[in-house]
C-alpha cells in the first residue's frame, strides 16, 4: 500500500514524536509499503533549524520506499503561545499543500498529533485524495497544555477543545497508546452525540502501543564510557533522560539531589535539552552532586540508560492523563529500576507495578519522590531485581513487528471498508 504521513518530526530529528514515527514507518517499510513523509526540516534539539538545513523553505528527496518532504517548522519558543499556534498554522499549511499536490497517489493517510492542527491537515489530504484517514494520538492536547497553564483562557480552551472533537470525528480512525488515552479520546469523541452515533464514534478510537527495540537497547555495563565521559565512575547514579520540558517535574530531582547531596558517592545526573532547562541550571547552582549533559546522540542511547542505577519518571500533576512518555519503555528494556513521579491509576504508574520494575509515587511530592529514590540505592539487590523484572516484562511487550502488523491490519481494514461502500 501507499500511505502518506503528515508528522512534525522525522529522522534525522531527534525529537521523541520524530523517532517514533520512524520507527513506525520502518516497520511498515519492512513489510513492503511505501510512503510519501511529509514532516519538518530538523530543529527540535535547540529550536532552530539545524546547521546544513536552512535556506529552502520546502526541501523534497526521492527513497528507495518513497519521498521524504521537509518544510519549514517556523520554532519558537514552546511558553510562547501565541506565536507557537502562528508557527504551527505555517507549518500546517505548508504540509496540507504538499500532502495534497503529491504525486505520490496514496491508499491512506496517517498524521501524528501533536501538533493537534495535523489532524485537518491529515482529514483535508485524505478528503482531497479519497482515501482513508489514521490519526496517531502521542499526547492528548490541549490537556497537556491547560494542565501546564500554557494554555488559559475560556475561549483558547473552548476552541482548542473543538479543535481536538472535530479532528477525531473526521477520522476513520483514531490510534493511541494506552487504554487512559483510550477512555480520554472515547469520552471526548462522543460528548453531545446520540448515543448510536456516539457508539460509532467510539469504535474508531483503537489502542496500538509504541514499541521498543530490545534487541537495541539491552541491559548493559553499568560502568562504560559515559561514565568515564562525565566523572561517574564508582558512583550510584540517579538518570532523568528525556527531554527537559514544561511536561516533567525535574525541581524533584533538584529537591532529592539537595536531600543527598551529604552523600558523595551519589550522583545526579540530568541527561537532556529543552525549555526548562536554563531554568532548571540556574536553580542547581552549587548542588555540585547534580550535572547537566546535553542531549546524546541517538547511537549512545543505549549506553546512557545502562550508566543509571536508578532511573526517574516524573510527571506534573495531571499528565499522566494524556501522556505515557516513551522514556519509560526504554528503560525497561535496559534493565534498571524506575521511581516515577505520576498520577494514581495511570498507564505509567500501573506499568511500573505490573512488571515490578520500580516504584511509583504521588506527582509533585518531593519526599515520597526522594525516599523512594534512597530506597532503591540502599538496597542495590532488589533494584537489581527490579531492573530484571522490568526487563522480562517489556521483552513481552510489542515488537516492531507486531505494530508494523497492527497497523497493516487496520489500514487493511479501513481501505476495504471504504472500497465496500463505494461498490
Amino acid at each position: 500500500m501507499n500511505i502518506v504521513v503528515l508528522c512534525p518530526h522525522f529522522a534525522p530529528d531527534v525529537a521523541p514524536t520524530g523517532e517514533v514515527m520512524t520507527s513506525i514507518a520502518d516497520a511498515l517499510i519492512d513489510r513492503g509499503h511505501r510512503m510519501h513523509v511529509v514532516t519538518s526540516l530538523p530543529w527540535y534539539q535547540q529550536h532552530a533549524l539545524e546547521p546544513g538545513w536552512d535556506g529552502q523553505l520546502i526541501r523534497h528527496q526521492t527513497t528507495a520506499w518513497g519521498a521524504v518532504t521537509r518544510v519549514h517548522p517556523f520554532p519558537t519558543d514552546k511558553r510562547n503561545i501565541p506565536a507557537r499556534a502562528v508557527a504551527f498554522g505555517g507549518f500546517t499549511a505548508l504540509a496540507t499543500f504538499e500532502g495534497i499536490v503529491s504525486r505520490f497517489t496514496p491508499d491512506v493517510v496517517l498524521a501524528m498529533s501533536p501538533p493537534l492542527t495535523l489532524g485537518l491537515a491529515g482529514w483535508a489530504v485524505a478528503m482531497t485524495r479519497r482515501v482513508p484517514f489514521v490519526f496517531n494520538i502521542q499526547d492528548v492536547f490541549p490537556d497537556v497544555a491547560v494542565e501546564l497553564g500554557l494554555l488559559t483562557g475560556k475561549r483558547a480552551i473552548a476552541a482548542a477543545s473543538w479543535l481536538e472533537r472535530l479532528s477525531y470525528r473526521r477520522a476513520d480512525a483514531v490510534t493511541v497508546l494506552s487504554d487512559d488515552l483510550a477512555d480520554n479520546v472515547r469520552a471526548k469523541i462522543a460528548r453531545g452525540l446520540p448515543p448510536a452515533t456516539a457508539a460509532t464514534q467510539e469504535a474508531k478510537v483503537r489502542v496500538i502501543p509504541n514499541f521498543i527495540d530490545t534487541a537495541w537497547i539491552t541491559p548493559g555495563a553499568r560502568e562504560n564510557r559515559y561514565r568515564s565521559e562525565y566523572g561517574l565512575v564508582g558512583k550510584r547514579v540517579v538518570m532523568y533522560a528525556g527531554n527537559v520540558g514544561l511536561s516533567q517535574s525535574l525541581d524533584l530531582v533538584l529537591d532529592a539531589a539537595a536531600a543527598l547531596r551529604h552523600e558523595p558517592d551519589v550522583a545526579f545526573v540530568i541527561n537532556g535539552g529543552g525549555a526548562a532547562r536554563p531554568e532548571l541550571e540556574r536553580r542547581a547552582r552549587g548542588l555540585d552532586n547534580l550535572q547537566f549533559v546535553d542531549m546524546q546522540p541517538k547511537a549512545r542511547l543505549p549506553e546512557v540508560l545502562a550508566a543509571g542505577d536508578v532511573h526517574v519518571v516524573p510527571l506534573k500533576r495531571g499528565l499522566a492523563w494524556s501522556s505515557v512518555p516513551s522514556k519509560l519503555y526504554s528503560i525497561l528494556a535496559a534493565g534498571r529500576p524506575i521511581v516515577a513521579s505520576v498520577d494514581p491509576g495511570t498507564e505509567v504508574e500501573r506499568t511500573v507495578e505490573q512488571a515490578k520494575a520500580g516504584l511509583a509515587v504521588p506527582p509533585d511530592d518531593a519526599e515520597a519522590f526522594t525516599k523512594a529514590i534512597r530506597r532503591l540505592l540502599d538496597d542495590p539487590g532488589g533494584a537489581a531485581a527490579m531492573g530484571a523484572s522490568g526487563r522480562r516484562f517489556v521483552e513481552t511487550w510489542a515488537s516492531p513487528a507486531a505494530v508494523g502488523a497492527a497497523y497493516e491490519a487496520l489500514i487493511t481494514e479501513l481501505r476495504d471498508l471504504r472500497s465496500r461502500r463505494r461498490d
